[in-house]
């Protein structure tokens, strides 16, 4: 089973299209097809110097050959200066994001994995957006989750990217017991784990201290974790988030569950920062990303890390011949 991974390029004046192009000069276990300006690709080529040969036919059908790349072509970006933000790439982005969805949710494409986007620049042309997650959630369906991995740590998020002031509020026993149900679930049907055990933090700090610190882990989060357990979830928590993180803990669990951005990234960045991997739970697709941004002031300079694309696509890969071999004909 070979998987076939279908690639943003990303902003088109960031490091995306530099992150393609190094990517394609290595030998890879899937067939990748990158979705983009053929243009934007060969350019950057020329300005880091590396060989690149495209190719618009055939996409996905094929394995990975070094030094080239299968390119779904989509409208040209307006710009390709790299480093120079544009507004008027807002279209093109949102455009390879929205045909790569499709495409992987109509079968074509086994995993859809993204370099980052400029979300301000995404606003700056008039265009509300508040991120990958939420717009390939429209396109696709599903409820998504985000979960981001780096060696030895999985952390899932409650909240995502909310003001610490908006945290408390947003968080609901329902809230609770969807994002618990859905982390759960793809953690035994995209890992196969048969079995997880997720640790979840409390919201403040020591957990609350039996709620002279704030009563949300007693009114919200222990009977949430109180209900999924009496179906079978082992769940271990709330646990105060300045201990859980030790190696006592993180030994017996799968996953962690952070009630907020700030309370788990930290932790998993300071690990395996560059190596750490974005994955978006709950979709119908498989979806991976790299864990940082833009980085307008490498584009084009050949100073690009793509340590976190290469583990974005290696977690793809895996996510997806776990799929496949799931809905393989059974002897």
């Amino acid at each position: 089973m070979t998987p076939r991974l279908l690639l943003t390029t990303g902003e088109p004046s960031g490091i995306g299209p530099d992150l393609c192009v190094q990517i394609a000069q290595q030998a890879l276990p899937c067939a990748l097809t990158v979705i983009g300006d053929p243009e934007l690709l060969g350019q950057r080529a020329a300005q880091l110097g590396l060989p690149l040969a495209l190719r618009c036919d055939d996409l996905g059908a094929a394995g990975h050959c070094p030094g080239t790349l299968a390119v779904w072509p989509v409208a040209k970006a307006a710009s390709r200066t790299p480093g120079s933000l544009d507004p008027a790439n807002a279209g093109y982005v949102l455009a390879t994001i929205a045909e790569g969805s499709r495409a992987c949710l109509a079968g074509r494409f086994d995993a859809l994995v993204t370099p980052p986007v400029h979300k301000g620049n995404i606003n700056d042309a008039g265009i509300h957006f508040t991120g990958h997650t939420e717009f390939i959630a429209e396109i696709t369906g599903g409820d998504p989750v985000m979960l981001l991995a780096a060696p030895g740590l999985r952390v899932a998020l409650a909240t995502t990217h909310l003001p610490l002031r908006d945290v408390s509020a947003a968080i609901t026993r329902d809230g609770l017991e969807r994002t618990l149900r859905i982390l759960h679930g793809d953690l035994r049907r995209r890992f196969g784990l048969a079995d997880p055990h997720i640790l979840v933090c409390g919201l403040n700090p020591h957990a609350g201290e039996g709620g002279h610190l704030g009563r949300e882990e007693i009114e919200v989060i222990e009977p949430a974790l109180d209900r999924l357990r009496a179906e079978g979830l082992r769940l271990e928590g709330p646990l105060p988030a300045d201990t859980l993180f030790l190696p006592k803990y993180l030994g017996r669990a799968d996953a962690v569950l952070v009630m907020y951005h700030d309370q788990g990234l930290p932790v998993l960045k300071h690990l395996g920062f560059g190596r750490a991997v974005n994955i978006t739970l709950g979709l119908p697709i498989i979806r991976t990303s790299v864990d940082h941004g833009t980085a307008l002031d490498l584009a084009g300079t050949g100073q690009a890390d793509a340590g976190s694309l290469e583990a974005a696509l290696e977690v793809a890969i895996a996510l997806a011949i776990q799929s496949l071999s799931l809905d393989a004909p059974q002897p």
